[in-house]
């Protein structure tokens, strides 16, 4: 079964992307289909937002193009919030200031949601590429062809679609609406999974920079190899798997017509981020007597069995082998 035909809007979002933003237009701007392209930069203390603007000045393509900027600096939720509610299309492809859209990304997007009604939201594996463009690794898959609340339960990871990579249905916005937290991928994958299905496409479409300035570098403290790196990742992360299980809850509360067998899947989900979250909390701040109720917790949920096997090893290893004083 086919729909109708999609509108795209780009939104092409961007912090602190003063060396590479050029780029990541050029790749908006190489898409095959017509689309409404809106660049924002967060309000970047650089000079992207100048960046931006004279790159694309007296463009006169196919394509609508703005060029904005935030007055104050949003957050990735905020900022896509900001960009979504401005945007006219059926369907948001999000991209990012550091990363380069192959041409056909777009096409291939539209053309997944018209032949999978049931599907809302759409990724791809990516090629990764270093901060100048060079290769790194191709073909890097962050999910399985297709998902649903199920696989989610079935996998046990707090994974989900490359943010980078993600186009969507509006009703994932409109239905649910802003985000309030910086966790996008995450947060997006589950709300689409709630509505339908999502699939993560076998073509890479987009070039992946491997900015050690980006958010989910800064949220796992990858690249930083001080004695504090264990406790500011498990701090970023208790707040992100908090404000995932928060947003999931509310939609599923903004959905009365789910049916049950869905909505158990989804609370289950819920679930499996607050234990995740208060796991983590515990053996940052408390005893490790107080660490047992969260792994029991874990060994008791589907999703979480053989992580919170894994933790239970961690009691008996000396705290400071994790960055963590007493």
């Amino acid at each position: 079964m086919t729909s109708a035909p999609h509108s795209a809007s780009v939104l092409l979002v961007a912090w602190r992307a003063a060396d590479t933003i050029a780029a990541a237009i050029d790749g908006a701007l190489a898409q095959t289909v017509p689309c409404e392209i809106i660049i924002s930069d967060d309000a970047s203390p650089d000079d992207t937002f100048e960046v931006a603007r004279r790159h694309v000045e007296g463009y006169a393509g196919p394509h609508r193009v703005v060029v904005r900027r935030s007055e104050t600096n949003r957050g990735l939720g905020r900022h896509l919030s900001e960009l979504m509610a401005m945007a006219r299309g059926d369907v948001f492809v999000v991209m990012a200031g550091d990363d380069i859209a192959r041409p056909p990304r777009v096409e291939r997007s539209l053309a997944a949601f018209s032949e999978n009604p049931d599907v809302y939201i759409v990724g791809s594996v990516v090629d990764e590429i270093d901060m100048q463009g060079a290769p790194l690794r191709r073909g890097v898959r962050h999910m399985p062809p297709s998902f649903d609340l199920a696989y989610f339960l079935r996998a046990g990871k707090l994974a989900t679609l490359l943010g980078a990579t993600i186009a969507l249905r509006r009703e994932v916005f409109d239905r649910f609406g802003p985000l309030v937290a910086g966790a996008e991928d995450n947060i997006l994958s589950l709300r689409a999974a709630l509505l339908g299905r999502g699939l993560c496409l076998a073509e890479p479409l987009v070039d992946y920079r491997q900015n050690p300035e980006s958010l989910g570098n800064w949220i796992f403290a990858r690249g930083d190899d001080t004695p504090e790196r264990f406790r500011r990742r498990y701090e970023r992360t208790v707040r992100m798997y908090r404000d995932v299980a928060d947003d999931l809850e509310h939609a599923v509360a903004a959905t009365p017509e789910l049916a049950a067998e869905r909505r158990v899947q989804a609370m289950r989900i819920v679930e499996m981020y607050r234990i995740e979250a208060d796991a983590r909390e515990a053996i940052l701040t408390k005893p490790r007597r107080d660490w047992i109720a969260p792994i029991w917790r874990g060994l008791n949920h589907p999703g979480l069995r053989r992580k919170s096997a894994e933790r239970a090893l961690k009691l008996l290893l000396p705290r400071r082998w994790f960055g963590l004083k007493g």
